[in-house]
């Protein structure tokens, strides 16, 4: 029987940011229809996603120009829920685009109910994100709603 708690959840989110072909940071096969999605600090519009293909309507429609080669593991806390795990990570990569490094620290509060993902809320170091891209925080999205799906 495979391993469905929040840290093997996440250990396979590891390995799909890596991947070569197809790299993802939530992979479909492991979230749930009413998946939610909150990345608080992001740009108006992209703060709330709500459902699976609505995540994966927007993850798609948005991809971003970054070929990750490292995912560096900072802190992990298993709390005292058993769906519930937070982590502070920092992904390492090179822009496509461009061909510069770039890295950017993450905390992110992950909740896994029957094996799947119900909960991603990311805490995104923004500026980071936004350098090694070459944008500006309004080139991430427009101002609309906060929720999605």
């Amino acid at each position: 029987m495979p391993d469905t708690t929040p840290l093997a959840i996440y250990r396979q989110m590891q390995q799909a940011v890596l991947r070569e072909e197809g790299a993802t940071l939530l992979p479909a096969e492991l979230l749930a229809d009413d998946l939610v999605v909150e990345t608080p600090f992001s740009p108006p519009g992209m703060r709330r996603i709500e459902g699976r293909e609505a995540w994966l309507e927007f993850y798609a429609s948005r991809p971003l120009p970054f070929r990750f080669t490292e995912f560096r593991e900072l802190s992990t806390i298993v709390t005292a829920d058993p769906e519930v795990l937070v982590v502070e990570y920092e992904l390492v990569g090179t822009v496509t685009t461009t061909g510069a490094p770039g890295s950017a620290t993450f905390i992110a509060v992950l909740r896994v109910h029957n094996g799947r993902i119900v909960l991603w809320r990311e805490y995104q170091n923004l500026l980071a994100i936004t350098q090694a891209l070459s944008l500006r925080p309004e080139d991430l999205g427009s101002p609309a709603e906060d929720r999605i799906g």
